[in-house]
């Protein structure tokens, strides 16, 4: 996927500090509008966690991907018989999948850690057998993906998590993730019976370059399946999302045989690493919806991390962690980024082009079934320093009044008439530090 025009000078508009003078094209588009925060993720807060409680606030979100880690260590569908057989048991995985499946959305399975029966001890380590690993990546891949087991289609299956974390692994030495990865190719290629997947990593916890020149190689050299090449992204700047993917495209370029294929997929992302109190404000929404405003459309899948909230040792609900809704013990409450993810998917299917960001205000536009324009903004800083009057032109419209609706995150709507004897018209839209609006204009 390409990286449009557009994007580009908007991103190339972030090198100095100005206000925004938001431009929208309400009559060229640009195409269908990529929704790469519909694919979210769980990480590993509980071995006994269940997304059944939440389903009716996950459905909500309209996730088309769902993402799951410790699928090996948590479920551990390997393990082996008193005489030393090993054997599989998919049935507590199954039950996450049949959960992820009521909530709309597909598997994408990290497949990490080792099962305790094939660990050294260490289920981040390396594998009792090589042999036996890439047997349990075939089987994975058959049970679920196969006509014979769950039968579930485009299932993505990415080799480890965080390899460069957990483990320690390198991309050279004994411990070497290369070899990890080229056991479970083998595995994935043995897979019969099977729909279509995906299979890629290596799920570093950044896009470093070493890890990309060193894999890529690997992956040409030995001819392995490589659908996707993802990465983890924890950054308070939003522009810096934009630039791996511009760093990740301008790599790719090298390798013409790659190139159309893979996919670029960031399967875990937020503003920071860390516990930190602005994920359960609305500064970890407005990073959201601006962040998104600069990767659409580069990206399709780009995983916010997390779903829910683990337990806090110190009982409190909120304590800074990374989910969109908050412990279930406290009632799984939406968190301000749960609810930017709601006005988000309220963005019709059609994208239209926007201008004119400025240092602390990003937006989307697109336009709604019913032929609604419609404008997502947010004047994010980390700061809260930083309030603004936005300027608005909408162009290329028909001569006359027109209903105008504004929603700010948390807030009733409000409406406004406004006209026009020309193509364009011209609105103002005062943001406070980290507001968040999805204005919509219709014909009176």
């Amino acid at each position: 996927m390409r990286l449009h025009l557009d994007t580009v000078q908007n991103f190339l508009g972030l090198a100095r500090s100005v206000p925004a003078a938001l431009v929208i094209d309400t009559q060229t588009s640009p195409g269908p509008l990529v929704r790469p925060w519909r694919s979210l993720a769980q990480g590993g807060e509980a071995p006994a966690y269940q997304f059944t409680p939440v389903l009716p606030k996950l459905q909500a979100l309209q996730p088309e991907y769902i993402r799951l880690d410790h699928i090996y260590d948590f479920y551990e569908p390997m393990t082996r018989t008193d005489a030393g057989t090993l054997q599989y048991d998919w049935s507590k995985l199954d039950a996450l999948l049949n959960q992820i499946t009521v909530a709309g959305a597909k598997p994408f399975l990290s497949l990490s850690y080792l099962p305790p029966t094939l660990a050294n001890g260490d289920i981040t380590g390396i594998p009792q057998s090589w042999s036996a690993w890439q047997a349990l990546v075939q089987a994975t891949i058959e049970h679920v993906s196969g006509t014979s087991g769950l039968n579930l289609t485009d299932v993505y299956y990415e080799v480890w998590n965080e390899p460069d974390l957990f483990g320690r692994w390198k991309t050279y030495g004994d411990k070497d993730y290369l070899t990890l990865y080229l056991y479970a190719a083998r595995g994935a290629a043995a897979a019969k019976n099977v729909q279509p997947f995906r299979f890629g990593g290596p799920a570093t916890s950044a896009l470093y370059d070493n890890w990309l020149s060193r894999f890529f190689n690997h992956a040409a050299q030995n001819q392995l399946r490589l659908d996707f090449y993802s990465w983890h992204q924890y950054s308070a700047k939003p522009a810096e999302f934009f630039d791996d993917l511009v760093k990740f495209y301008k790599f790719l370029q090298a390798y013409p045989q790659y190139f159309s294929t893979v996919e670029p997929i960031i399967s875990e992302w937020g503003l920071t690493s860390e516990n930190h109190p602005f994920y359960d404000t609305e500064v970890a929404a407005a990073h959201t919806v601006a962040t998104m405003s600069l990767v659409t459309p580069a990206i399709k899948h780009a995983f916010v991390f997390e779903i829910q909230d683990g337990k806090d040792p110190a009982g409190q609900e909120f304590w800074g962690r990374w989910g969109l809704l908050t412990h279930q013990d406290f009632g799984s409450r939406e968190k301000p980024r749960y609810q930017a993810l709601r006005l988000l998917n309220r963005l019709g299917p059609e994208r239209l082009d926007v201008s004119g960001f400025g240092t602390y205000v990003k937006a989307l536009a697109a336009k709604d079934a019913a032929g609604a324009i419609q404008l997502l903004v947010t004047n994010y800083d980390p700061d809260g320093k930083n309030t603004e009057t936005v300027p608005i032109q909408f162009t290329h419209l028909t001569p006359g009044a027109y209903h105008l609706t504004t929603e700010f995150l948390g807030r009733l709507p409000s409406n406004t008439l406004l006209a026009t004897t020309g193509a364009t018209l011209s609105h103002s839209l005062p943001l406070a530090p980290n507001a968040t609006a999805l204005l919509t204009l219709s014909p009176q």
